[in-house]
C-alpha cells in the first residue's frame, strides 16, 4: 500500500516498525508483527547468555521468514555489561540479523569503526535512536542506514533534549540524507500520515504493540491502556541519567518524591530494577512498577491482532492522505 525509503530497505507492505521493549519484545510477538507486513523487534537484553539470545534470535526464523529488527540499548545498567553488548554485537553480525535499533550511546562509540564495519559487512541494516540533530548528523557520518526521530513524547527513555515529534522529524530530514522514522505519539493511521507528511520514510512505534492479542502482557495491562489518556504518563529519573517515561502510578509517584527531595541513585533503583518491572508486566500489576509508555496510550481503544492493527493503520494514512490531497489553497 505504501512504498517507501523503509518498505524498499526491508522489503515489507506496511512501513511500521516495533520499537524495543524490555521483557515484552520476544520471539512469538516480532514474528507475528513481521508476519503482518511490519517489522518486529527482538530486545536483546531480555537475554542474558549468548546461547538464549542466538536461541531467539533462530527461534524468530523459525515462525517468520520475513525480515526483523534487534533492539539494543546501549544506557548504563546493573544487570546488562559491557560484555554483553559486545556479545550481542557479534551474534548479530554471526547471524546475518536484517536491522539493528541501537539507543543509548553511539554504536561506534561502543563497538569501534571495526564493529560497525563487521555489522554492515553481514548486511544488517543499522538505525539509531536519537532525540537531536546534532546526534543524528553524528550517526549519519558514523554508517548508519537510518535514524529514528525519537520525540519526547515516546515511553521507554526519551532523549534528554525534550523535543516534540512534530518539531524533531522535519528537522531531521532536512539535516541527513538517510531515511528518517518518527518515533512518540505515533499509534494510528492518522498520526502515521503526519509522519509521513512531515517527510519520515517510516514509524516505530511501541505501547500501541503492548495492547495486541500477541503480546504476551497480563491482560489488567492491556486493559489499563484502553482506559487510561494521554496525559496518564509522566516523565521520571532525569536527575539519575535515566528519564524514562511512564505510566501514572503510585510507585512512579514514589519515583517523583524521592527525587524532589534529591535522592540518589541507590535509593530509586530498588523502585526501578528491570526484575520489578517484569513481575509487574507478567502479574499486571500496575502500581508495582514503572511500567514504560508514551502518550500514544490516548489513541489506544481495543485490544486488535497485529495484522488487523498494521492493516487498519495503513489504511486510515491511505484515507487521510487522499484527504489532505484534496484540500483547497487559496491564491
Amino acid at each position: 500500500m505504501f512504498k517507501t525509503a523503509i518498505t524498499d530497505m526491508f522489503g515489507v507492505k506496511h512501513p511500521i516498525i516495533c520499537g524495543a521493549m524490555m521483557w515484552l519484545c520476544k520471539p512469538e510477538l516480532c514474528a507475528a508483527i513481521s508476519n503482518a507486513g511490519g517489522i518486529g523487534n527482538l530486545t536483546a537484553a531480555n537475554y542474558e547468555t549468548e546461547d538464549d539470545f542466538r536461541g531467539a534470535i533462530r527461534e524468530i526464523r523459525k515462525l517468520t521468514k520475513k525480515p526483523f529488527m534487534i533492539g539494543l540499548t546501549l544506557l548504563p545498567s546493573i544487570r546488562i555489561t559491557a560484555e554483553h553488548h559486545k556479545m550481542y554485537i557479534r551474534v548479530c553480525a554471526e547471524e546475518k540479523v536484517d536491522g539493528m535499533e541501537i539507543s543509548g550511546t553511539p554504536l561506534d562509540k561502543v563497538a569501534g569503526p571495526e564493529g560497525v564495519e563487521a555489522l554492515k559487512k553481514a548486511g544488517v541494516k543499522l538505525f539509531h535512536k536519537v532525540g537531536a540533530v546534532r546526534h543524528a548528523i553524528h550517526a549519519e557520518k558514523a554508517g548508519y542506514d537510518g535514524i529514528y526521530a525519537a520525540g519526547i513524547e515516546e515511553g521507554g527513555h526519551p532523549l534528554n533534549d525534550d523535543v516534540t515529534t512534530m518539531v524533531l522529524t522535519p528537522r531531521m530530514v532536512e539535516s541527513v540524507k538517510i531515511p528518517v522514522v518518527t518515533v512518540g505519539g505515533i499509534a494510528d493511521g492518522r498520526t502515521m500520515a503526519a509522519a509521513l507528511t512531515l517527510g519520515a520514510q517510516g514509524v516505530m512505534m511501541a505501547s500501541r504493540f503492548i495492547a495486541t492479542k500477541e503480546c504476551r502482557v497480563h491482560d489488567n495491562i492491556k486493559q489499563e491502556l484502553v482506559r487510561r489518556q494521554e496525559y496518564d504518563t509522566v516523565l521520571y529519573g532525569k536527575s539519575i541519567g535515566l528519564q524514562g517515561r511512564g505510566l501514572k502510578s503510585k510507585v512512579i509517584e514514589e519515583v517523583l518524591a524521592i527525587e524532589a527531595r534529591n535522592g540518589g541513585f541507590d535509593e530509586l533503583i530498588p523502585l526501578l530494577s528491570g526484575q520489578r518491572v517484569k513481575e509487574a508486566w507478567e502479574k499486571g500489576m500496575v502500581d508495582f512498577a514503572p511500567l514504560m509508555v508514551g502518550q500514544s496510550i490516548g489513541f489506544i481503544n481495543d485490544v486488535p491482532t497485529c495484522e488487523e492493527l498494521l492493516e487498519r493503520m495503513s489504511a486510515e494514512a491511505a484515507e487521510c492522505l487522499a484527504k489532505a490531497n484534496k484540500l483547497n489553497t487559496i491564491s
